[in-house]
């Protein structure tokens, strides 16, 4: 049961991040549909959100690998399954 609360405590976790980065990246698309900002800034922000994906997506799969041992000593398998994709 504990294993499932920090499941889900985890996930509200991504899907708070995933929404917060949503807004950003709306908010930047709509300053960039005005004209607001230059192309060399559009890039540089552009890049700068790659390199934060990716941590994410690290840091999303060393959970996943740590909770993956986890089952594997506890000899049970997952019912709710890994086939979590974050674009």
């Amino acid at each position: 049961m504990e294993e499932l609360e920090s499941k889900v405590e985890q996930l509200e976790a991504t899907v708070q991040g995933l929404t917060e980065e949503l807004v950003e990246v709306h908010d930047r698309l709509e300053t960039l549909e005005a004209g607001g900002v230059s192309r060399s800034e559009a890039e540089s922000s552009a890049a700068s959100n790659s390199a934060d994906a990716s941590d994410r997506n690290v840091k999303n799969d060393d959970s996943k690998n740590d909770e993956s041992q986890k089952g594997d000593e506890t000899g049970g398998e997952s019912e709710l399954g890994d086939d979590i994709i974050v674009a």
